[in-house]
């Protein structure tokens, strides 16, 4: 199927696969938004709270102050997981109902870091490129997570482990929540497909050591550092089977 300049396909899935466009019926975004190339080329001396000279560090304290959370890197991490989830459910949603992605260039993305959750994302043109597994780990992996990583890394401690953790945990969830979609809805061919793509994306050097996969089931190496937070817990795919109870640091991979 081809792509429409609407990505309709993706909207009965749910708000984590939405990825609006320029044609949609949401209207345009803002014409202040950046692009996420932006987004990861910048990082300024002083860290900053604006969202126009600074979305990213905008985000991470939005996410601590939403969490209360004690330290800025649990919410880099839980900001970088955030937007690996959207990126990767747009990705393989059209991956696996088109057969085809859209052109996910960081240049033609604009984000809004001040959106609530999921990410505010709108895609500026609709470009077909193909739905195989290498072509969607070039453009989230390498087009977006690795960038993103990086200019998270130059403002806040957290360890490159732990976010390729949080890359792998997002895809994982992704397929998931599509697989069970399929099921529903009697697609049995959108359940195979998804977890066969899903299998090919781990078997990446980037998130093959994050942890097991079995099927769209993962457990993770490493900690999204969600615990931490006031009334945090553990997550399901969490390498803790309960917090820690007085651990500086949590497993980074």
């Amino acid at each position: 199927m081809d792509l429409d300049p609407d990505l309709a396909a993706l909207r009965p899935l749910g708000g984590f696969f939405v990825l609006r466009t320029l044609r949609g019926t949401a209207g345009d975004p803002p014409p202040v938004l950046p692009t996420l190339a932006q987004v990861y080329a910048k990082v300024p001396e002083t860290a900053s709270s604006d969202v126009y000279r600074d979305s990213l560090t905008f985000r991470v304290r939005k996410v601590v102050r939403a969490l209360r959370a004690p330290e800025e890197r649990i919410g880099a991490s839980v900001a970088q997981q955030g937007l690996a989830a959207r990126l990767w459910s747009a990705a393989l949603g059209c991956a696996v109902l088109y057969g085809r992605i859209p052109d996910l260039d960081p240049r033609l993305l604009r984000w809004d870091a001040d959106g609530g959750a999921p990410d505010d994302l709108w895609l500026t043109e609709v470009r077909a490129r193909p739905g195989d597994a290498a072509t969607l780990a070039a453009a989230v992996l390498d087009g977006h997570l690795e960038p993103l990583s990086a200019a998270l890394r130059a403002r806040h401690p957290v360890a490159p482990g732990l976010l390729r953790g949080n890359a792998a945990s997002a895809l994982a969830g992704a397929a998931r929540q599509l697989e069970q979609w399929a099921r529903a809805h009697a697609r049995p061919e959108v359940a195979a497909r998804t977890r066969a793509l899903t299998a090919e994306l781990f078997a990446h050097p980037l998130l093959a050591d994050t942890g097991t996969l079995t099927g769209t089931a993962f457990r993770r190496r490493s900690c999204c550092l969600y615990y931490r937070a006031p009334g945090g817990g553990v997550c399901g795919d969490c390498c803790f089977t309960r917090p820690p109870r007085s651990s500086p640091r949590a497993p980074s991979g």
